[in-house]
């Protein structure tokens, strides 16, 4: 009944919208149909989500979105990358940053942190550095791409739902930290699966629909990066992100409502 009523006054609310302003509405639903059609497999279910789902934020900021991939040309959306797609300057950050990490021995020092479910602990936030329990100098550093650092950690049998990032002026950029000998820890983006048994590293761009499934009996921590992506004029790019930081700033809750965040 909840869910019904929920749809039927969003429904309600786009029929209202589009006979006040039928040009903005038509405008939002060509910008909504573009960007959703990126994601694959298209159905129903996909559908539902972006536009009465967990995905109306992304529909809303679509037009920006479809702008930022045109400011990123030539370097078109590939949507899951391997590190070799990358260019160097951007490539030798990534590589680097798991170097630190490694060095560091996150996993250990956050054993003693992780609690029931999924925890998040970020170093650095679009740009913004954040104090920590945990000090790792290099990771205040003024880096030049990458502009969030954070540790995710999945409990035993925890995994998100499918959803949405809200803006992609940068790339998600995943690392699993612990060794993973079971194909039962593994990310969907769309109709693509990557396993962390095969691949620690992962890149995707997380407007797509994602998510992120561990149903083993190991706790699994994830290094949790965003990078700023590929272009020729990534200086366009940093307004962007400048705004996502002081928008999101307070509002970082409303993405990591079902996370533990520990400083």
């Amino acid at each position: 009944m909840k869910k019904t009523i929920k749809y039927g006054a969003m429904f309600g609310a786009g029929v209202g919208m589009f006979y006040v302003l039928p040009k903005l509405s038509l405008f939002y639903a060509a910008c909504g149909l573009y960007d959703v059609c990126r994601n694959r497999p298209i159905n129903g279910f996909l559908l539902k989500q972006y536009f009465v789902g967990n995905g109306v934020l992304t529909w809303l900021l679509s037009p920006i979105n479809i702008l930022l991939d045109v400011l990123a040309l030539p370097h078109v959306n590939k949507g899951v990358y391997k590190l070799d797609d990358l260019p160097g300057p951007w490539r030798d950050e990534v590589t680097r940053l798991i170097d630190i990490a490694k060095r560091e021995k996150l996993v250990e020092q956050l054993e003693q942190r992780a609690t029931d479910g999924r925890t998040m602990i970020f170093f650095k936030w679009y740009g913004e550095n954040r104090d920590t329990f945990i000090n790792v100098p290099a990771f205040h550093e003024q880096w030049k791409y990458i502009q969030t650092i954070g540790v995710s950690i999945f409990n035993k049998k925890v995994s998100t739902s499918k959803h949405f990032g809200p803006l992609r002026p940068t790339f998600r950029v995943l690392y699993n930290l612990n060794d993973i000998d079971d194909r039962s820890t593994y990310i969907t983006v769309g109709d693509h699966v990557s396993y962390w048994q095969d691949n620690k590293l992962f890149i995707f761009d997380d407007t797509l629909m994602h998510q992120s499934i561990n149903e083993t009996d190991k706790v699994r921590y994830c290094l949790f990066v965003d990078m700023v992506r590929p272009s020729l004029f990534s200086g366009l790019l940093r307004p962007a992100i400048t705004i996502v930081n002081h928008v999101f700033r307070r509002a970082n809750h409303i993405f990591y409502n079902k996370w533990k965040v520990i400083q």
